[in-house]
């Protein structure tokens, strides 16, 4: 048969699921390079899971046209996380009177962007997009942020004035919701669901431990944490 894939978390970062990971005791190592990466990283055998949140720019479903673009999709099962809120992050009390990504793209501010492939990116074309602002007016921060906490660290340590993150990661920062109800989800193949480590996670998602986490952290609806979205 085929072998089996090495316990690796790939993907996407998300601050509940990390958390999940390590407290669960799913024996999972954690390789966040967002979310079109895990896709790779699963479809080559390099990792047991992957975990997206990539909305289709034209039809605005989340994750499963990129899902099926990767892998075959007979047999990938879906498993949803969570739904999450992510908007603009600014420094605390929003001292430059950030209102929006116009005010980005007028103002020259310093945007805090993710990597190509990253789910917070592809968000940020599709409302670039909306708005009608062309991605070339944005002005990049002088690093790429690694991931949603790192993004909130440098608007922190003012390297740079905003970016696009999570409600979960802003903390004392200003934020201002931009979508309440992007779709977090995980990829494995449909035989590793039934393996030890996935079935740790998903039955830790129904502590009341996990739920506390989720309600501090913010921003997240943990309502349907485990349905199966698609199974091949």
């Amino acid at each position: 048969g085929i072998a089996a894939a090495p316990p690796i978390y790939a993907g996407s970062s998300d601050p509940l699921l990390e958390w999940a990971l390590r407290q669960s005791g799913a024996g999972l190592a954690v390789l966040t390079n967002g979310s079109t990466h895990g896709l790779e990283q699963l479809a080559l055998g390099k990792a047991v899971v992957a975990g997206c949140h990539l909305i289709d720019p034209i039809t605005g479903a989340y994750n499963l046209p990129a899902v099926h673009a990767h892998l075959p999709s007979s047999r990938i099962v879906v498993i949803h996380w969570a739904r999450r809120t992510q908007g603009l992050l600014t420094a605390p009390g929003n001292p430059l009177g950030i209102t929006g990504l116009a005010d980005v793209a007028e103002r020259s501010l310093r945007f805090a962007t993710r990597s190509e492939g990253a789910g917070s990116q592809r968000l940020l074309d599709v409302l670039l997009a909306r708005d009608g602002i062309a991605p070339g007016l944005i002005t990049s921060a002088p690093r790429t942020a690694e991931s949603h906490a790192d993004l909130a660290t440098m608007i922190e340590m003012a390297e740079a004035d905003c970016g696009i993150g999570l409600k979960a990661v802003a903390g004392g920062l200003g934020f201002q919701p931009l979508v309440t109800s992007e779709s977090f989800d995980l990829v494995m193949n449909r035989r590793d669901y039934f393996e030890p480590a996935l079935q740790a996670l998903l039955q830790f998602s129904r502590t009341d431990a996990f739920a506390r986490r989720a309600e501090h952290l913010g921003g997240y609806d943990i309502s349907a944490i485990g349905a199966v979205r698609w199974n091949g």
